[in-house]
């Protein structure tokens, strides 16, 4: 069966994780995703392990479902070809800074007359029009910038970044989102459109939903920040063999967690009796339900908590989840042979489709590997392209 966006096009011109893991997602639910290189690639194909030059194991992450071509933007004809291929597209998309697109010639205005049904998505570190529009912008950085760095410091004795990319990877679900509702309102007749998805706003927007808190009101009426996730004890709690999360959190939940505890003494205990009570006493509660969890082994808290329907999970680390029965069940792991990589493991697209699945049709791409073929849908001919190879304004692997 046919994806959900069998038919669209996207052009992508984008490194790193914001913008290639977006179109990933785009590709796995039907598009066709062409990936525009330069000559020296995606920076990704360097890093992690490969057992090629060019195929590291982010690269491999990020990029199946796609065909790859290269062309040289620092060229007249690489620029012009560029523009011959998106105008075979549905969808545009960068992750270029404002004043770096518009050197090579790639703002919207010189899309918007021409290809007035293009989806453009410019996806970059800060909204244009501000002071830092054009300041260089990682995953780091905007951790930096959105508070979320410094959130660590409730467990912390300093700033510290979250252990994943989680700037660039809430970025690019902002970007799947827009570039879907831009196709949706192009569908309904309202043609194409320029759209912009900042890092720092998108992850300042991330942060602030539940830390705006006090703020919500102008003028302020309590401090910033919910109590209950600033909370020192907020962690996963100690037990005799190992450690497990554990969140009794409606009225019915604490009760039976006090039952199965065999305390009693707790039940009519004002700081229990609502939602709103708790949260005013969320560090000693914590606190005390770190001594209780303590008492007993994980696996005995596992089933007298899923007997009442508390909720609760082992710690996973990394190397646990690849034996996970549920992601086992679920087929969530994919064996996935790659024409010169080997057997790769891949994740299998997370959301289902009853009647447009998802799939995984294709492996990522050598740099270029598509050139010749891209060049050719564009309407180039084979002496045109033999020209551009011999140039160097493409190349093909």
């Amino acid at each position: 069966m046919a994806g959900v966006l069998d038919g669209i096009r996207v052009v992508e011109l984008t490194t790193v994780i914001l913008g290639p893991w977006a179109t990933q997602m785009l590709g796995d639910m039907g598009a066709d995703v062409i990936k525009v290189e330069t000559p020296t690639g995606d920076t990704t194909r360097h890093t992690g392990p490969r057992k090629n030059p060019g195929m590291g194991s982010l690269y491999l992450a990020t990029n199946r479902n796609k065909r790859s071509i290269v062309l040289d933007l620092t060229k007249d004809s690489g620029r012009e070809a560029l523009f011959k291929v998106i105008k075979t597209a549905d969808v545009f998309v960068h992750n270029l800074r404002p004043k770096v697109a518009k050197k090579l010639g790639l703002e919207y205005d010189k899309f918007k007359d021409e290809f007035p049904d293009l989806v453009y998505c410019a996806a970059y570190g800060f909204r244009a029009g501000g002071p830092k529009a054009d300041k260089p912008a990682y995953d780091d950085i905007i951790q930096a910038a959105s508070g979320l760095a410094d959130l660590l410091t409730i467990t912390s004795d300093q700033p510290r970044y979250v252990p994943t990319i989680i700037a660039d990877k809430a970025s690019s679900l902002n970007l799947v989102s827009a570039i879907l509702a831009g196709l949706v309102n192009r569908e309904r007749g309202g043609g194409g459109q320029a759209i912009e998805v900042p890092m720092f706003e998108a992850l300042v927007d991330f942060v602030m939903v539940e830390h705006l808190y006090g703020a919500c009101f102008e003028p302020p009426i309590a401090k910033m920040g919910y109590e209950r996730l600033l909370n020192t004890m907020r962690k996963p709690y100690a037990t005799t063999d190992g450690y497990l999360a554990v969140l009794p959190y409606t009225d019915r939940n604490w009760q039976d967690l006090f039952d199965v505890a065999g305390r009693d003494d707790l039940k009519d205990d004002p700081r229990f009796e609502s939602h709103a009570s708790r949260v005013d006493h969320s560090q000693e509660i914590y606190g005390l339900l770190a001594d209780i969890i303590s008492t007993r082994s994980s696996a005995d808290w596992q089933r007298d908590l899923d007997a009442k329907n508390i909720p609760v999970q082992t710690v996973m680390t990394k190397e646990m989840l690849l034996e996970d029965e549920q992601l086992n069940a679920t087929g969530f792991w994919r064996l996935e042979e790659h024409p010169t990589e080997g057997t790769l493991r891949m994740i299998d697209p997370p959301i289902r489709f009853s009647k447009t699945p998802s799939t995984i049709r294709s492996m990522p791409p050598h740099l270029g590997e598509q050139s010749g073929e891209i060049l050719r849908e564009a309407g180039y001919s084979e002496a045109e392209i033999d020209q551009f190879m011999k140039e160097k304004v493409t190349q093909q692997s």
